[in-house]
């Protein structure tokens, strides 16, 4: 009985309680409804939960936990020279029986009485069946691929036959329990109550979780490279070999090109957007009509659903170019040579792109905040004799400008974590210039580098990404708590 099976079946049964909780409330309140404690739904609601959750609760459980023990039990029946060795070895050799498992459950009883020939005879037959394997495989491995399944369909079957008693127990109970003077509305508003508390405290789990996964990998990162050489060293180079004129073997993991590169960017991205996305928020909040607003609004919008990598090939095919043959024509007027000062890879063709993208959080951000100004005072203003352009100069815009601080300090945010467009716009050159027509990289495109390909978390190189990450967070953190707190405070002043 599969998964899915199993759980159609617990809902089935829920609904079967939630229609019989109904019906038993009534009947035992005498047919008269109005006795009850609570009314009908929540009866049949008590019912549903009390089959339905503990049952899924429990296979949610089991279904997290069987896999890692039936992992080390398999690893523990595997010969002592595998248990011997490093965690790594131990991943290819499990890799290679959970193939070898998958693989046997396809073959037919005939085929599987040729397995006993060992590895060599097993493969080309599993090769036939669409489950290729590779040649480092060991006639061990058939008996623990064995052993694997054998242990996958006992745990199955039991953890079936466990959800389903339970889902069977805690329908009989609550049809029970049902009385018509129980408080069957505080229990279900209770559950729900839990739930709503679970739902958000995910994402404060969520984010617990990626501090503690990148903080642990940072510290033993900072085991091996000194914290002032990476959070003050203007050299980006974490290859393993040795530099001239020195002996070390160790490469140089310099912060600074990085940090320079990513706010260099942004500010590019922030000074092409922000007046763009401002001047649009003004328009469309104060002089734009209802039917021009609806349309220019979502159109403007749409932007922002646009996957940053198709920005990414924008930038590529069509604003470095353009860029590139314009400075190539200004030079020309100018020298009366084709020479190009901007290269198609650059930080202006990165900040272009990636302005273009943020115009509509500026925008959509600034135009809300606008509007959320009081009417009172933009209608008092104009009362005054005022103009539109003075109203919005002089009232609206100094009484939004805490809200759209806040907003473009969100946008700035995005835009600092912002890596398709880099990779395609800007390169991967780690340098420190000031120069904007000249290529550099930012800090997220070098986490990606750094944890490309197969790797092993053990070496600076690698680690490097999780200090890199973590940098990246407080930075991001630290401008969002910012930009809420000046948020929240705008919006106590007219509330």
């Amino acid at each position: 009985m599969s998964t899915t099976t199993i759980i159609t079946l617990v809902i089935v049964l829920a609904a079967v309680g939630y229609v019989a909780g109904r019906i038993l409330a009534v009947k035992r309140a005498g047919g008269n409804a109005q006795t009850l404690h609570s009314r009908p739904v929540y009866y049949g609601s008590y019912a549903f939960l009390w089959t339905a959750l503990p049952s899924l609760i429990l296979m949610a459980i089991w279904l997290a936990i069987s896999p890692i023990v039936i992992h080390e039990a398999v690893l523990e029946s595997l010969p002592e020279r595998i248990q011997e060795e490093s965690a790594a070895t131990q991943s290819l050799s499990m890799g290679m029986i959970s193939s070898i498992a998958e693989g046997l459950t396809r073959l037919t009883p005939t085929e599987l009485t040729r397995v006993s020939a060992g590895f060599t005879a097993l493969r080309p037959l599993l090769a036939e069946k669409g489950v290729p394997l590779g040649s480092n495989g060991e006639d061990f491995m058939i008996a623990a691929a064995k052993n694997l399944n054998q242990w996958s369909a006992e745990s199955h079957l039991w953890m079936t036959v466990a959800v389903i008693a339970l889902a069977v127990l805690g329908f009989a109970y609550a049809l029970f329990a049902i009385r018509p003077r129980m408080r069957a509305r505080n229990s279900v508003e209770r559950v729900v109550l839990v739930s709503l508390i679970g739902a958000s405290d995910i994402a404060i789990l969520t984010t617990i979780g990626i501090v503690l996964s990148m903080l642990s990998e940072t510290i033993q990162f900072f085991s091996a490279v000194p914290p002032h050489e990476f959070f003050f060293g203007t050299v980006w180079d974490p290859r393993f070999a040795a530099n001239v004129g020195t002996t070390s073997s160790e490469g140089q993991f310099g912060l600074i090109p990085l940090l320079a590169g990513t706010i260099y960017i942004a500010f590019v991205a922030m000074l092409f957007a922000v007046p763009i996305g401002l001047f649009a928020a003004t328009y469309l909040s104060e002089y734009a009509g209802p039917k021009f607003r609806s349309i220019a609004k979502p159109l403007l919008e749409v932007l922002a659903g646009i996957p940053t990598i198709v920005y990414g090939f924008f930038a590529l095919v069509t604003v470095g170019p353009f860029l590139r043959d314009l400075s190539a024509e200004l030079n020309h007027l100018v020298t009366g040579h084709y020479s190009n000062f901007i290269e198609a890879q650059s930080v202006l063709t990165a900040g272009l792109v990636m302005g273009i993208m943020l115009i509509p959080f500026v925008s959509s951000l600034s135009d809300d905040i606008i509007t959320a100004v009081p009417k009172s005072m933009h209608d008092g203003s104009l009362g005054l004799g005022a103009t539109r352009s003075e109203t919005m100069r002089r009232v609206v815009l100094p009484a939004a400008l805490p809200g759209i601080v806040g907003a473009l300090l969100l946008t700035a945010s995005r835009a600092i974590g912002e890596t398709m467009i880099v990779v395609l716009a800007a390169g991967v050159a780690a340098r420190l210039s000031i120069n904007p027509f000249e290529p550099m990289t930012t800090v997220t495109v070098k986490i990606v580098n750094q944890l490309t390909g197969d790797l092993e978390f053990n070496s600076p190189q690698t680690l490097v990404a999780f200090a890199l990450g973590i940098t990246l967070f407080v930075i991001t953190l630290g401008l969002n708590i910012y930009a809420l707190y000046i948020v929240r405070k705008y919006r106590e002043q007219y509330e």
